[in-house]
């Protein structure tokens, strides 16, 4: 029972941060009012949770990662796969070396290898705590997916190092040989197990959809089920369960291109897995602010014995770390830009140099997150022969602290930076989608067409289909003309009068919406009848928002 209320505490707290965020007179990160929240519950509280390690890193990461590989834009990643790369192998093994001899440099007490599974936790970026920074400002899209790039894979790599120097602590021996295969075999093994695994589990479900069919709820748990499955398969062949979670979820999104999953069942899907992500990521920073006071009580109690240093040098070690932190990542990124447009003249291609402001952006929204805090957490508790991890609390402190003082300077600099930056009025991406439309349509135009003859010859009356068809065919006539077009006027034209019809439809929508509610309270409509035509509304309304 008492760990059930604490489950709910900490899922009550998540659902307040939201409104107490808007309710602030200023912006600030949501990720922050979660920590201070849990904070809260723990002075109020004092519920004193112990968290098991291994059993924390099964819940949170794989559905996390999975869903970050699942939703990437893929074009986008395969794009720019050189600089994803650079950024999230080149760049992880640059930071934990730099950052680990700094950390044990400030503070001796932490051994070399502890230092470096620090280093290496704080090395991946979190996508999610920026574009919700950035929500306000305009960000180039191509750096919001080089971003995402780099957060999937960094976190993968960042884990895997963290991995290597938790072993070396444990143990006392490190092979750099060794560690190389084991590198291998884990990425290896773990990428092939996420691809198997995710392409078996798609075959077997169209070969029951087509011999059974199909039911949207159990289809819905087989999606929350793969990403554990991967981590455990992988885990249990010693194999990378972090590379299995991402490698499944980016071959989830290729196996939902054969477009056999209803339309019904992608809604509802989406919407739980927008839950299962919400949750996930609040949840570990309430239970961050939660731990927060003890993980600061034992922080000061190791320094102060073995460092004769105050809460005034945890501080200073924080901010240290984050500075270190940002400044390899502003070399890195300069460096990694001259080599990118040296190949480029290279090979005679003429590429546009980015301006200072987009390096520093790149540099300020490596911001950390959700992963650091998943992965530090799980620093074990007990070394092999069962004293104390040494300095396990003052490595969370320092980690989370690193994750609040990113957060804090990218809210304050990224909009600064960000500030009248000027985007093209129509990317490559809206004109293919407008070009994909016009197609479908055209496509649409046909299908009907040829139904319509079909339904005749069957049934007869032509005249009633014709009417019918006459109608769904002016309709897609409508969007191939509109999408179709060529001339920027006429397609910006279009596309005013476009947004214009939407707003009318979402009043009109609304408006229905408010009557069937009438009716029902009246008692004029039953309330299985009002559901059902609430739903359609709900529907059509959620399309046309989209749009």
């Amino acid at each position: 029972m008492y760990d059930a209320s604490t489950v709910l505490v900490m899922l009550v707290m998540v659902v307040a941060s939201g409104t107490v965020g808007r309710m602030l007179p200023f912006a600030v990160p949501l990720p922050l009012v979660q920590i201070v929240l849990g904070a809260l519950v723990a002075v109020e509280a004092n519920y004193g949770m112990v968290l098991e390690p291994d059993i924390f890193f099964l819940l949170f990461l794989p559905p996390l990662l999975f869903l970050d590989g699942w939703r990437i834009p893929k074009e986008d990643l395969f794009r720019d796969i050189a600089v994803i790369l650079e950024m999230s192998l080149g760049l992880v093994i640059f930071t934990v070396i730099g950052v680990g001899f700094l950390i044990h440099w400030m503070f001796p007490s932490m051994p070399l290898p502890i230092a470096f599974a620090l280093a290496a936790i704080v090395s991946p970026t979190d996508p999610v705590a920026v574009s919700a920074i950035a929500a306000r400002v305009p960000i180039p899209k191509r750096l919001m997916h080089i971003l995402e790039g780099e957060s999937l894979l960094n976190d993968a790599s960042g884990l895997v190092c963290m991995r290597f120097a938790v072993a070396a602590a444990l143990t006392g021996v490190f092979s750099l040989a060794d560690a190389s295969l084991v590198f291998l075999w884990l990425a290896i093994a773990g990428l092939a197990i996420g691809v198997g695994l995710t392409w078996a589990v798609a075959l077997v479900k169209a070969w029951c959809g087509r011999r059974f069919g199909g039911e949207s709820g159990a289809e819905i748990m087989v999606s929350l089920l793969i990403p554990f499955v991967a981590y455990l398969i992988a885990e249990h062949m010693h194999a990378s369960g972090i590379l299995a979670a991402v490698a499944a979820g980016i071959t989830m999104s290729y196996s939902e291109q054969t477009g056999q999953v209803l339309a019904m069942t992608r809604i509802r899907r989406n919407a739980v897995w927008d839950m299962v992500q919400f949750a996930l990521n609040g949840i570990m920073f309430v239970l961050l602010g939660e731990q927060l006071p003890r993980i600061v009580s034992g922080a000061v109690t190791v320094v102060a014995e073995m460092d004769s240093l105050g809460f005034g040098g945890l501080i200073a070690g924080v901010l240290g770390i984050t500075a270190a932190l940002m400044l390899l990542r502003l070399i890195w990124v300069w460096v990694s830009l001259r080599f990118t447009l040296y190949r480029a003249a290279r090979r005679g291609q003429s590429t546009e140099a980015p301006g200072w402001r987009l390096i520093v952006v790149t540099s300020v929204a490596g911001v950390r997150g959700a992963v650091t805090l998943a992965g530090i957490l799980t620093l074990p508790l007990t070394q092999l022969d069962g004293s104390p991890f040494p300095t396990r609390d003052l490595a969370i402190f320092l980690a989370a602290g690193v994750v609040i003082t990113s957060l804090l300077i990218a809210s304050v600099v990224l909009p600064f930076l960000l500030k009248d930056v000027e985007l093209p009025k129509e990317s490559l991406h809206q004109r293919q989608e407008d070009r994909a439309r016009a197609s479908a349509a055209e496509a649409a135009i046909k299908a009907v067409e040829t139904a319509e003859l079909s339904l005749v010859e069957r049934d007869g009356d032509p005249e009633m289909h014709a009417a019918a068809a006459a109608r769904i065919v002016d309709f897609y006539r409508q969007r191939a003309i509109g999408f179709a077009m060529d001339k920027t006027e006429d397609a910006e034209t279009y596309h005013r009068g476009q947004e214009i019809e939407r707003r009318l439809w979402l009043v009109g929508l609304r408006a229905e919406r408010t009557e069937i509610y009438r009716t029902a309270h009246t008692h004029r409509l039953s309330e299985e009848a009002a559901s059902k035509l609430v739903s359609e509304i709900d529907l059509i309304e959620a399309r046309m928002s989209d749009g």
